[in-house]
């Protein structure tokens, strides 16, 4: 394979691929993405990130083109992609391609949803951009993993960017040629540190993405031009941001196997390797009723990769806390508790959470794998018992079904927007290719109150 036309190449797919061409299990689990993603941005619309978000953007924003789901505010087509990219990730409860832990819908469906209340976009056509676009993420999330990511890149922000791209590059039907500048425009804003991980910068960069990407679409729709092989050049993106490339998990068998049908949806809005701790210690509390009370030391054995990503011992906010296998372990055993509401200010300086918190220790083991973990709990009177998590729910094993979804969804959502326009939403939602119109859900997602107040 000719290193020298990846760009080209896959711009080409991304151009002729429609949605015949897309198996039925594939399409299947698009619409479940798609779901889960509204959820996660209806659940975090009012989340204080959303709003000094909008604090900062509502000054200089253009036109109202397009909704802020679940609240009043529109905004100009690229800044309300970022603001519900923002959303749907704060809560970091979205979904996740499990091989390179990127969290694909963010990018995606945040910018094609923004540019479906520009431009009429029947469901068919936005679940097929919405495969492509995820599709293109995971690829060149594969080609760089994990080599890129453990350099300090937040690969949901710089791959992010060329899902949305490629997404919104084939909803506006571009030429192979465009495409190709749309994913150079991508490649070049390529962005997103894991340094801001437990700050509101963390869902900042699906956000980015969502933005950038959908820019670098119109861009090159316009005739912007940038490198043809934005990707596989010296200077691009792939050699320039990891010390591995791999071509053929971007190109081998595209259009055979599909990246976008192996995603996962997360029954725990926190880093997705603190979730097989989750939900042993959720286990032990049924199974151990009053006995939590008089626990006197928890060990963890887990993978390295745990406590380089959620070894905050001492978090003093909530987002810091969706960092602390620490903290996700006392709550589950204190409160049974994995959903948003365990990942708070309040949660994380409760009295009772910090006390058990702080009997809670890990220690990295390269024996174990990354989805598992093996929890030893050791009472006062000195008693000891130990279970060990191989694959957690919500993994591949164990998938969440739409029932789960469903109930996920409800969970988050109606605390934000009410019963009545959850319901309407979920309804859309799982309706995505029957719809003439998919702006329409963006436009359900707002309570009339808050419409008529707009007004």
């Amino acid at each position: 394979m000719s290193q020298k036309d990846v760009t080209k190449q896959l711009a080409a797919w991304i151009a002729r691929t429609r949605l015949d061409d897309i198996p039925q299990s594939v399409r299947e689990e698009g619409v479940r993405t798609f779901f889960n993603w509204l959820g996660c941005a209806v659940g975090g619309a009012r989340h204080e990130t959303v709003d000094c978000a909008l604090g900062g953007i509502m000054p200089f924003a253009g036109k109202p083109q397009a909704t802020v789901i679940g609240r009043a505010e529109r905004l100009d087509v690229p800044n309300a992609a970022l603001v519900n990219g923002i959303s749907s990730h704060v809560l970091d409860y979205d979904d996740t391609h499990l091989k390179t832990i990127i969290h694909p819908a963010g990018p995606v469906a945040s910018a094609l949803l923004a540019t479906a209340e520009y431009m009429p976009v029947s469901g068919v056509d936005f679940l097929e951009a919405l495969i492509i676009g995820v599709e293109v993420e995971c690829r060149l999330g594969n080609s760089v993993y994990p080599e890129h990511y453990d350099r300090g890149w937040h690969i949901t922000g710089t791959t992010g960017v060329f899902g949305a791209a490629a997404a919104v590059s084939h909803l506006l039907k571009l030429e192979e040629k465009q495409i190709t500048w749309a994913l150079g425009i991508a490649a070049t804003q390529a962005s997103g540190l894991r340094e801001m991980f437990g700050t509101m910068c963390k869902s900042l960069h699906p956000g980015v993405a969502a933005r950038n990407g959908a820019l670098a679409a119109f861009l090159a729709r316009a005739g912007f031009d940038s490198s043809l092989q934005a990707i596989e050049a010296p200077r691009g993106f792939a050699n320039v941001l990891s010390t591995k490339r791999d071509y053929n998990e971007i190109l081998g068998s595209l259009g055979e196997t599909w990246e976008a049908g192996l995603n996962s949806y997360k029954p725990f809005a926190c880093g997705i390797v603190i979730h097989p701790t989750i939900d042993g210690c959720q286990q032990l509390r049924e199974e151990l009723g009053a006995d939590v009370a008089k626990i006197a030391a928890v060990r963890l054995r887990t993978h390295p990769l745990v406590l380089e990503l959620t070894g905050k011992r001492e978090p003093k906010t909530g987002l810091e806390t969706k960092f602390s296998v620490f903290h996700a372990a006392a709550c589950a055993l204190l409160r049974g508790d994995g959903s948003p509401t365990a990942f708070t200010d309040e949660a994380a300086n409760a009295p009772e959470l910090v006390a058990l918190r702080r009997k809670v220790d890990a220690t990295s083991d390269t024996s174990i794998h990354e989805a598992s973990v093996v929890i030893e709990v050791e009472f006062e009177d000195g008693r000891k018992i130990e279970k060990t998590i191989e694959r957690a729910i919500g993994s591949h094993d164990k998938p969440l079904s739409n029932e789960h979804l469903a109930r996920k969804f409800a969970h988050q959502s109606a605390l934000v927007v009410g019963d009545e326009v959850t319901e309407r939403l979920m309804a859309l939602a799982w309706r995505l290719p029957e719809l003439a119109d998919v702006g329409e859900v963006a436009r359900a997602s707002v309570p009339a109150n808050l419409r008529s107040a707009a007004e």
